[in-house]
């Protein structure tokens, strides 16, 4: 067990590497929507505080999400200005809840295992191969943007070659001595005496440190402020209200707005949903979310986010990720981030913008690399196809479309592999030969669903003609209507017209399949018998 002075100690320190990594990812997710760079901070504050507060996740972190983006962009173009956009954050905000209370977060326990891992190495795919132009200096896409095609025309392939020419020698070096750092201190036991200190504030400070040195010593290895946190500045703090936007009222009342609210709250609900089951499964406690109490803390969360000028926000897999990463034990983790980004960006930004983004890169290529290990891959490689196929489709789903799509894609060829796995269950199949016919046997197993119906019917129009079918449900607890009548049509038509005898053994007398071979046993046993005992008379 944990006391509470190391949960104190581990999460304060996993806080400070959550802010790190969320303040740049707040600001680009901003950029890339379109909008004001403060709505996405606040977004990260609010996901941060409230809702680490209200929710009952020990490790998920909420803030603006990236699959959220392309929404924003789409429908403050759509609506004609940020303000009506708000109002359809809050409305959003407003369905959340009450999905929280119908208690509609409980489809999360049908997220199948292998497509939940999928997501998260395929997110771990992406995080590597858009941190590598960070890394070495090229940084045409803005951070934060997690799709596939980029706004600037680019992919995220094509962006990963492209920055092998664009290569900056101060940015390379900055990264590759984070890298260096943040391994030491995961590692080396020499340095287990500073694990109070997060290994990703120094390789941060670190950055910073020769960037300044290299301001004063080189002007090629110099990082420019286009590759640096930039976070707007107040000359003022009486200026401080002016970076908030409110609401335009007028669109509650707007079926546009009230449409787009409905899509960020199906979309991120589902992203939500799709995380904190993820989260979970990483914890290393093993501690379970409840799905409802997230959507309604949630949905507080994109209320007051939308009344004051805030981006919607979700559960999101790279910030809970990192937060799992550097030991957070509680939810205190998450709160302490977002006071962190809201006391930082007030009372330092000057500072915050001389953090290079290849220092940030660098801890998001080691969280990265975490999250797609080649050891997920062998161990559902080791567990069969039905576990594998839909794990790596998963990935692949991820990297070349969008967390949906590609959890989407995962979600259908599972269900199509159990559906599999449900036809060949549904009986068991065995043949006898004689000289004037077969005897076929089909016995039903001890559930019989509609899904099953397919493989029943097509096994019964295969049957061999003048031959006997004996079906068995002596072992079933249930079988469905549309089974049943499917047999009762086969037995006094379809089987008949092809001379194939049908006999039934075991039906339970509420299902009304009359002349069951259990009532007039003797006769099919006879039957059955027959044909060897004519054969054995003239052997003789």
């Amino acid at each position: 067990m944990i006391n509470k002075n190391e949960f104190s100690k581990h999460d304060f320190s996993s806080g400070l590497v959550v802010f790190l990594v969320a303040l740049p990812l707040c600001l680009g997710i901003a950029m890339a929507s379109g909008v004001p760079l403060f709505s996405g901070i606040i977004a990260g504050i609010v996901g941060g505080i409230v809702v680490g507060f209200l929710s009952n996740s020990h490790v998920s972190v909420t803030g603006p999400a990236a699959g959220l983006t392309a929404i924003v962009l789409t429908s403050v173009s759509t609506l004609g200005k940020f303000e009506l956009f708000l109002a359809a954050v809050i409305i959003a905000g407003l369905i959340q809840i009450v999905l929280g209370l119908i208690k509609a977060g409980t489809i999360s326990n049908y997220f199948p295992n292998n497509v939940i891992e999928g997501m998260l190495a395929g997110i771990g795919v992406i995080i590597f191969l858009k941190q590598i132009p960070h890394a070495v200096g090229y940084d045409k896409d803005s951070e934060g943007d997690l799709d596939f095609v980029e706004k600037s025309g680019s992919n995220t392939i094509t962006s990963f070659l492209d920055s092998f020419a664009n290569l900056h020698m101060g940015a390379i070096i900055v990264s590759v001595v984070s890298l260096c750092i943040l391994l030491l201190w995961e590692k080396n036991p020499a340095f287990k005496k500073f694990k109070s200190v997060p290994g990703a504030l120094v390789a941060v400070v670190s950055g910073i440190l020769l960037n300044e040195i290299f301001k004063q010593t080189s002007e090629t290895l110099t990082i420019q402020d286009s590759h640096l946190v930039s976070l707007p500045i107040l000359q003022n703090i009486i200026d401080f209200p002016t970076l908030f936007t409110l609401p335009d009222v007028s669109g509650f009342l707007s079926p546009a707005v009230w449409t787009v609210g409905a899509t960020i709250a199906i979309v991120a609900s589902i992203e939500t949903l799709l995380c904190i089951e993820a989260g979970d499964r990483m914890d290393l406690h093993k501690r379970y979310t409840n799905p409802n109490k997230e959507l309604k803390a949630q949905g507080i969360g994109n209320l007051l986010s939308g009344l004051i000028g805030g981006l919607p926000m979700t559960s999101v897999v790279v910030r809970t990720t990192a937060n799992i990463n550097a030991g957070a034990r509680t939810k205190f983790s998450t709160i302490f981030h977002g006071l962190l980004l809201l006391v930082c960006v007030l009372a330092i930004p000057g500072i915050l913008n001389k953090i290079p983004l290849a220092s940030l890169a660098a801890i998001l290529l080691l969280i990265g690399y975490k999250l797609a290990g080649i050891e997920k891959v062998k161990r559902f490689w080791s567990q069969g196809k039905y576990q594998f196929i839909p794990f790596i489709s998963t990935i692949v789903a991820v990297v070349f479309t969008d967390l949906l799509k590609g959890v989407a894609t995962g979600m259908i060829i599972s269900f199509i592999f159990i559906l599999r796995g449900n036809l060949k269950r549904a009986y068991y199949y065995r043949k006898e030969s004689y000289k004037s016919g077969e005897i076929i046997h089909l016995d039903l197993a001890q559930e019989v669903s509609f899904l099953n119906k397919a493989a029943i019917k097509l096994t019964l129009s295969h049957l061999p003609d003048n031959s006997t079918v004996v079906i068995n449900a002596s072992d079933s607890e249930y079988i469905a209507h549309d089974v049943l009548d499917l047999i009762k049509e086969f037995k006094e038509i379809g089987g008949p017209e092809r001379n194939i005898s049908v006999e039934l053994v075991g039906f339970k007398s509420e299902y009304k399949l009359e002349n069951t071979l259990d009532e007039n046993r003797n006769t099919w046993v006879e039957r059955i018998r027959s044909p060897f005992n004519k054969l054995n008379k003239e052997k003789k």
